[in-house]
């Protein structure tokens, strides 16, 4: 990501070259921002805004996938996580924590630059909490009382 990928008065991010190979914008939210700002103020990066490192030292130029890779492997077990977890864990939660929180499918697709809804649904892994959570429309039906209720009557048979 290049420091000119952040556009703070439309508050979007630019990802170049995404999942896909594609191009799209996501929101960038006001916490975001704020963070960025004082990392850029502590780092003062020129190109790009996570620079590499060339032996050992910081270098303007980006970072790697093997970088980033262990960059994750390390949060994990520093949170504990015992699961399995890597960048692309990230993609798949950011999706569904969207979906829990309420954006809509065509949204979701759009952040995550899919061109098939099909392709979004992968992503989507709802917790059991969320999916107990959901109200049956059944339950809104009005019932019937039982003592209001006519009973039917049976015919005695003919003898």
């Amino acid at each position: 990501m290049k420091v000119a990928d952040i556009d703070s008065e439309r508050m979007i991010v630019h990802i170049r070259h995404g999942k896909g190979n594609r191009d799209r914008d996501v929101p960038l939210t006001p916490k975001l921002l704020q963070t960025l700002r004082e990392y850029w103020l502590w780092m003062k990066p020129k190109t790009y805004l996570f620079p590499g490192m060339i032996k050992s030292w910081r270098a303007d130029k980006p970072l790697t996938p093997k970088c980033i890779w262990t960059a994750v492997q390390d949060a994990a077990k520093r949170a504990g996580i015992k699961k399995r977890v890597s960048p692309h864990t990230l993609r798949h939660s950011w999706a569904t924590h969207l979906l829990e929180n309420g954006t809509d499918l065509r949204t979701i697709q759009m952040l995550m630059g899919h061109a098939d809804l099909r392709a979004t649904s992968i992503y989507l892994h709802l917790s059991r909490r969320h999916l107990q959570a959901v109200t049956n429309p059944a339950e809104a039906m009005p019932v019937s009382q039982l003592d209001s209720v006519k009973r039917s009557r049976r015919r005695k048979p003919k003898q």
